[in-house]
C-alpha cells in the first residue's frame, strides 16, 4: 500500500482541463499543416511522435524541443506537444518557453487567447506543486490578456475566478464565476462547481476533488457536487486486477459498516468489457454505486491521475480531498471521523453562534499532516 498527498490528482485534473479546453491542432486533421517546415525538423518530429507511441515521454519531450529549435521556434505543433509533456514531467521551464513562443507567434484572436490560457495553466500547476502564492497574480494577468481578445472564453473565466479567489478578491472572483455559469451548459460539471464557488468563495481556495459526472450501473446520473454534504469514497478497480478482487471483501465490509451513514461509495471500473463488468458486479453483490470508466485513459481516471489500482480517494462533505491510497488500506478510522463531521454539519444551523463555516473547516482539515 502506498499513501500519497494529492499532488498527482490536482495536477492531472488541470492537465485534463487543459487537454479538453484547448484546440490542440496536433490532435486533429490539421496536424500536418501545424508541424515543422524544416526538413531536419520534420524527421525529428516523426522520431518524437514515435517515442510518444512507445511511452518514452522524456525522450519525446527532448525531441520535440529539438524539432522546434530546428524549425526556428515556429513549430506550433511542437510547442503544444512540449507543453503537454513538460506539464506531465513537471518541466516548468520547458513549458514556459514553449508558451512564450506560442504567445509571440499567435495572430488571430482565438490563437492569442489560447496561448495566454496555456501560459496561465502552466503557472496554475506550479502553484499547486510549489505553493507560490505570488503566481496567482500572473495567472490573473494571463487570463486578462486572453479575455481581452476573447471575452466569452469560458475556461479562462473559470481559471481567472480561481486565481482571484486565491488573491482574496472574492467579489471579482464571483463575477467571473457567474460569467462562466452563464456561458456553460446545464450538464457541465464545472458549472455546478462554479455555483458553489459563488456561494462559498473559500471552497475555491480549498483542495477540491475534480468535478465529474457519471452514469452509474443502475442508470443514475451522478455529479460529484450533487453529493455535497456526504463523504464520498472513490474506489478505482477492475475485474482483471487480482489485488482489486482481493480487496473486494474489505470494500463490502465498509459498505456494511457504514450503512445508514452519510457515506457514498462509488466504484469506478477500468474494465473495457461492459458485459464482464456487469456480470461481476451482480455476481459479487456490489450493492453500492458503480460506474465503468473503460480504462486508465477514461475521463474520471484521467482527472484523478490514476495509474495503478486498487486506488481510493476520500472526499469530505464539502468536496475537499482528504485522503488517497494505492492498494488495500485501513481507512475506516478516517471515514468515521469524516462521517461524524458530515452529520454535525447537517445538524448545525448556519446562524448558530460560533459555527465554523464548512469550507473553512474542510480546508483546515485538509492542511493537517496525514
Amino acid at each position: 500500500m502506498r499513501h500519497t498527498k494529492f499532488l498527482p490528482v490536482v495536477l492531472t485534473a488541470a492537465l485534463a482541463v487543459f487537454a479538453a479546453a484547448l484546440p490542440l491542432r496536433a490532435q486533429d486533421s490539421q496536424e500536418k499543416d501545424q508541424g515543422p517546415t524544416n526538413e531536419k525538423a520534420q524527421k525529428t518530429y516523426r522520431d518524437a511522435t514515435d517515442s510518444v507511441h512507445k511511452r518514452m515521454i522524456p525522450i519525446a519531450l527532448d525531441q520535440f524541443k529539438k524539432a522546434d529549435k530546428q524549425d526556428g521556434g515556429r513549430c506550433l505543433a511542437c510547442q503544444k506537444h512540449i507543453i503537454q509533456y513538460a506539464l506531465e514531467l513537471h518541466d516548468w521551464k520547458a513549458a514556459e518557453v514553449a508558451a512564450e513562443e506560442m504567445v509571440a507567434e499567435a495572430q488571430a484572436a482565438p490563437e492569442v487567447a489560447a496561448a495566454h490560457y496555456q501560459a496561465g495553466v502552466i503557472l496554475w500547476e506550479q502553484t499547486l506543486e510549489k505553493h507560490k502564492d505570488e503566481l496567482y497574480a500572473r495567472i490573473h494577468d494571463e487570463m486578462t490578456k486572453a479575455l481581452a481578445v476573447r471575452p466569452n472564453y469560458s475556461r479562462a473565466l473559470f481559471l481567472d475566478g480561481q486565481a482571484l479567489a486565491h488573491l482574496k478578491q472574492d467579489d471579482t472572483a464571483k463575477t467571473q464565476f457567474q460569467r462562466f455559469v452563464d456561458l456553460s451548459k446545464e450538464n457541465n460539471p464545472d458549472r455546478q462547481r462554479a455555483l458553489r464557488y459563488i456561494e462559498q468563495p473559500d471552497l475555491a481556495r480549498a483542495r477540491m476533488a475534480p468535478a465529474f459526472a457519471v452514469d452509474t450501473f443502475d442508470g443514475q446520473h451522478i455529479l460529484l457536487d450533487d453529493l455535497t454534504g456526504k463523504v464520498v469514497l472513490l474506489d478505482f478497480w477492475a475485474t482483471w486486477c487480482g489485488p482489486c478482487r482481493e480487496a473486494l471483501p474489505h470494500m463490502k465490509q465498509i459498505a456494511k459498516k457504514f450503512d445508514g451513514q452519510p457515506l457514498v461509495i462509488l466504484s469506478v471500473s477500468l474494465d473495457s468489457d461492459e458485459k464482464k463488468w456487469r456480470e461481476f458486479v451482480e455476481k459479487n453483490e456490489m450493492t453500492w454505486l458503480n460506474y465503468r470508466d473503460g480504462g486508465f485513459t477514461g475521463p474520471v481516471s484521467r482527472r484523478f491521475g490514476v495509474e495503478a489500482i486498487p486506488h481510493t480517494f476520500t472526499i469530505d462533505a464539502d468536496g475537499v480531498l482528504q485522503d488517497e491510497h494505492i492498494g488495500d488500506a485501513s481507512i475506516e478510522g478516517k471515514l468515521k471521523k469524516l462521517c461524524a463531521r458530515a452529520r454535525a454539519l447537517q445538524a448545525q444551523s448556519p446562524a448558530q453562534p460560533g459555527a465554523v463555516p464548512a469550507a473553512a473547516a474542510s480546508q483546515a482539515a485538509a492542511e493537517k499532516p496525514q
